[in-house]
């Protein structure tokens, strides 16, 4: 029996992966702006209520038929609960004690977690000593931007990062849930599916621990709350379920990598926020820690020194 081949990123993969960092890049800039008046998990109730509605007009718009099976709305929740409702609500949550471009630092360790889970969970993306060591180099960039002082004592800001490490562990289950439990559905069938799953968890959670949500917000909040549910939600999920099908949930997992350089100049330039250097030796460890997950930039300088 034949192997099958290792999802690989096409050309068009990657045009999509840098398309996805750039509105989930925003996300984390439409947070803070939110933040300033609506509460963590009340945030993430707009953020996917209202892109419910955006990809139900996608749908009826393509004529795309709604699944009938309960197995398949079943998979809906959990993929609702461990890509929205649980990493929504921490990273949020998060952004109350850190700035947005650490909080998108630290998410970025997404992608070493994803190669990991993936490895550990699926036959076509196994896991190797390339992967345990870009593993490594992730976890040495989480400690420098944590520090050691993280590990003596668990000040809300320490807790707030753990909270965005915490939501990164979710994303990588999520997409190996996703590829496992809703392949051969549209994607478009399967970002709304989602969203409505994660709606109906966070409906009951945000009002009994936020109360009714407050609706005489100023502009600038309702148009980021606006903004994240269509295009670092809506948007996002419809280029996320392609790039799932299209690369496989490794892969996937490298846009979180492409992310801080979008939210950082947003909350640079906006916010006029600034990261230490502990927060950029992080990342460029994190960073080294994806390319040797991922394993190609190192494949071509090898091919590079043997040719002539």
């Amino acid at each position: 029996m034949a192997k099958t081949a290792p999802p690989q990123i096409t050309p068009v993969a990657a045009f999509l992966l840098v398309m996805l960092a750039a509105v989930w890049g925003g996300s984390f800039f439409f947070a803070e702006v939110a933040l300033a008046e609506v509460p963590p998990l009340t945030i993430t109730l707009h953020r996917v209520f209202w892109a419910v509605p955006v990809l139900m007009a996608v749908i009826w718009w393509q004529g795309i038929k709604w699944p009938r099976s309960p197995r398949i709305w079943g998979a809906y929740l959990v993929m609702g609960a461990l890509n929205n409702a649980i990493p929504f609500s921490l990273i949020f949550w998060g952004q109350t004690q850190i700035e947005s471009g650490l909080a998108s630092i630290l998410n970025g360790t997404t992608a070493v977690f994803g190669a990991v889970v993936a490895g550990l969970l699926l036959k076509d993306e196994p896991l190797n000593a390339r992967k345990i060591l870009g593993a490594l180099f992730g976890l040495a960039g989480v400690a420098a931007i944590m520090g050691v002082d993280a590990l003596s004592g668990l000040d809300p800001r320490s807790l707030a990062q753990l909270a965005i490490l915490g939501a990164a562990l979710s994303y990588a289950f999520a997409s190996v849930w996703g590829k496992v439990a809703l392949a051969g559905i549209p994607p478009q069938m399967n970002a709304l599916g989602m969203l409505m799953g994660s709606t109906v968890l966070m409906i009951p959670v945000a009002l009994l621990h936020d109360g009714m949500p407050r609706f005489d917000l100023s502009i600038p909040v309702w148009g980021s709350l606006l903004a994240v549910a269509v295009f670092s939600t809506a948007l996002a999920y419809l280029l996320y379920f392609q790039i799932l099908v299209r690369a496989g949930a490794a892969n996937l997992m490298l846009v979180t990598l492409l992310i801080p350089p979008f939210a950082i100049a947003l909350g640079a330039g906006i916010l006029g926020e600034t990261l230490g250097r502990e927060a950029w030796i992080g990342f460029g460890l994190i960073a080294i820690g994806l390319a040797i997950t991922d394993g190609r930039l190192w494949a071509r300088i090898g091919r590079a020194r043997v040719s002539p």
